[in-house]
């Protein structure tokens, strides 16, 4: 099969690599999306080498049940080894021996076809239309934080950036907290926030300054945590959401003194995701912002990375 394979430093098309191992769902891939952790794996992040891309939507090829069979699906990226206490609580994200779809011991996406156990996978509806089905995946991740806080409406929220994972948190947060502010880099992107309620911000004030009783860091740099820092308000909480090759000269002091809560927050359940995107809960039309064939792939990886700038 055709491939866009990294070897640790650098990608190529392999016209012939190895299929997918058999034993699982074997799933054409359809469409997938390159988001800022696969950006962090070419700078280094997880020593990765194999193939790259976790955001997929795809056709069911192969597989043990015949009901499954040509069937649109996305799929949870952990899969657990199902022998370890982690496992045993049904907490595969968090299985020591896991393997992650594109990014830890499992090729991913980038590649014509792809391979996941049966219960990793999740049917789309027809309602639900390729282009947004990619998105499935990283909404999961903003409903995670629901799963981990309780929300409460009078909050006063920030959240810092101004990426595709950042609008997703907002619009999720927004349907328990009214009061969002987006602090961004990017007025094209925070634009869109306006039509939604959305208070945006470039550049911190002082009286920004510890106000916020949460915020969400999803910038994908390092300088996100500072900002976010500035934000939160003695006792409140932190979510970080991005993932980074390098947090160099990271300050931990300031949630000491403060009595700071942080929480970590990844991957997340993906039957909210599919309700939300079949119901018009959330909307994702307006992130789509190109498509290139697998051939070129370093023409995609470069424009995902001048939309970060």
């Amino acid at each position: 099969m055709k491939a866009a394979y990294f070897d640790g430093k650098n990608m190529r098309l392999d016209n012939n690599y190895h299929d997918p191992k058999p034993g699982e769902v074997l799933v054409r891939v359809n469409l997938t999306g390159i988001c800022g952790t696969d950006l962090e794996i070419l700078d280094g992040y997880m020593a990765y080498d194999g193939i790259l891309g976790h955001e997929f939507v795809g056709t069911v090829e192969r597989s043990e049940n015949p009901d499954l069979i040509g069937k649109r699906v996305v799929g949870e990226i952990n899969v657990g080894c199902g022998n370890c206490k982690s496992c045993e609580k049904r907490m595969d994200r968090h299985c020591p021996n896991r393997t992650v779809l594109g990014i830890l011991k499992r090729d991913g996406a980038f590649a014509e076809f792809l391979s996941l156990p049966e219960k990793n996978l999740y049917v789309i509806p027809d309602s639900i239309t390729d282009e947004q089905a990619v998105f499935v995946e990283p909404l999961t991740a903003a409903f995670e934080i629901k799963e981990q806080v309780t929300l409460q409406p009078s909050w006063s929220v920030a959240v810092v950036g101004d990426g595709r994972l950042a609008q997703l948190i907002i619009q999720v947060l927004k349907l328990t907290c009214p009061n969002i502010t987006c602090f961004g880099r990017h007025k094209s992107k925070l634009k869109s926030l306006i039509n939604i309620g959305v208070k945006i911000k470039i550049g911190i004030e002082k009286s920004d300054e510890q106000f916020f009783d949460l915020v969400v860091e999803a910038t994908g740099s390092n300088s996100g945590f500072a900002d976010t820092m500035k934000l939160i308000k003695p006792r409140g909480t932190v979510i970080l959401k991005s993932t980074i090759a390098s947090r160099e000269n990271l300050d931990l002091t300031p949630t000491v003194v403060n009595e700071i809560t942080l929480i970590g927050s990844r991957c997340g359940l993906f039957k909210p995701a599919i309700d939300a995107l079949a119901t018009g809960t959330v909307s994702i039309d307006s992130m789509i912002d190109s498509t290139f064939p697998l051939e070129k792939f370093q023409e995609a990886i470069q424009h995902a990375k001048n939309l970060t700038l």
